[in-house]
């Protein structure tokens, strides 16, 4: 069934003029869409640890690990699949979506049909169940969402895009249908563009600035890299952890507070050449050389800093990383797992 197509006004839609409040009495439940990926395991940790272990439901199409298992609710859900989607909010009583199912940008290139289907056609049904079901859905965005044609340094929150890539296209699509829904229905859509990310705890999932963590690892265990952009290519980055609290704190703060529905958030900017530069305080002797392949392309269409002023503004978003404590934080959780 076309999901275009479904009622628009019904019994379920007066909900949307009396939001439930969530009290100490009932935490929200949160279903985390794609969330065997770099943040899924994080925000759900994040999550748990503040309602309960029960809070979280977490999906992918992938088989998960006993560990993941074990740390709470995990269901196989294919977000192209709109009934599968809906029943499982409806048994498990859904109040939050933090939809991460997405083909990034270096992956999404390599087969743009999937990227579209998954990128668009899957948050398609996730907004579509979120309004019917008065659901408060979190969607991230990205640094792809602009092009060669925005702003490269101290890029706002609202000017040209144009993106040139696909996954930036369909999270353009995403940002503008998310804010269709909010003004047309009510829906609770809530929008962050992410940096390029990294983490310690888990491998990228194929982006352009896969570089900054893949750097970590090979540093570590062989002392040389090969680096696929060009030294001095800027980009905005993340901390998992900065990353992690921006998506939770935006996911809950109260919908009075947020004046926009999709906001930049910017924590470091570094090129390659820099974030080498810091490792070799820690390790002398790394090698790096800088072979830029197809990823250059993307990188050069992409913000050098983000202008997050409203963000910081509007509901409090203040990171914590710098590159030094970033560079020493990633190093020492690395070689504590090594040594295990």
């Amino acid at each position: 069934m076309n999901l275009f197509l479904r009622p628009v006004f019904g019994p379920l839609h007066v909900a949307q003029h009396f939001r439930l409040i969530h009290t100490d009495l009932k935490p929200p439940k949160t279903l985390i869409t794609g969330g065997l990926g770099q943040l899924g395991t994080a925000v759900a940790a994040r999550l748990r640890g503040k309602y309960g272990r029960e809070s979280v439901v977490l999906t992918d199409v992938r088989k998960p690990s006993d560990e993941i298992r074990s740390e709470g609710p995990y269901a196989h859900l294919n977000v192209l699949n709109y009934d599968e989607v809906e029943e499982i909010v409806v048994n498990e009583g859904i109040d939050w979506i933090v939809h991460y199912a997405a083909l990034l940008s270096a992956v999404a290139e390599m087969n743009v049909p999937l990227a579209m289907a998954v990128n668009m056609k899957g948050f398609e049904n996730v907004l579509e169940i979120a309004r019917i079901h008065n659901l408060r859905l979190f969607c991230p965005s990205t640094i792809g969402a602009f092009g060669p044609t925005s702003p490269r340094h101290e890029t706002p929150d609202i000017t040209i895009q144009r993106p040139r890539t696909i996954y930036g296209v369909t999270k353009v699509y995403g940002e503008l249908l998310g804010e269709y829904y909010h003004h047309r229905y009510g829906t609770d859509f809530r929008c962050a563009r992410y940096p390029g990310v990294i983490s310690a705890l888990t491998l990228p999932g194929g982006g352009t600035t896969d570089y900054s963590v893949h750097i970590f690892h090979e540093a570590l265990r062989s002392g040389s890299y090969t680096c696929f952009l060009r030294a001095d290519s800027r980009l905005p980055m993340i901390y998992m952890d900065d990353c992690v609290d921006a998506t939770v704190t935006m996911l809950e703060v109260p919908d009075s507070k947020l004046l926009m529905r999709t906001y930049n958030i910017n924590a470091l900017n570094f090129t390659p050449e820099e974030l080498t530069e810091e490792l070799r305080k820690h390790i002398p002797n790394l090698h790096v050389d800088y072979v830029p392949d197809y990823r250059q392309a993307i990188a050069d269409s992409w913000p050098e800093v983000l202008v997050d002023a409203n963000a910081r503004k509007d509901w409090g978003w203040n990171p914590q990383y710098d590159l030094e404590k970033m560079v020493k934080t990633v190093l020492d959780i690395l070689k504590s797992k090594t040594e295990v």
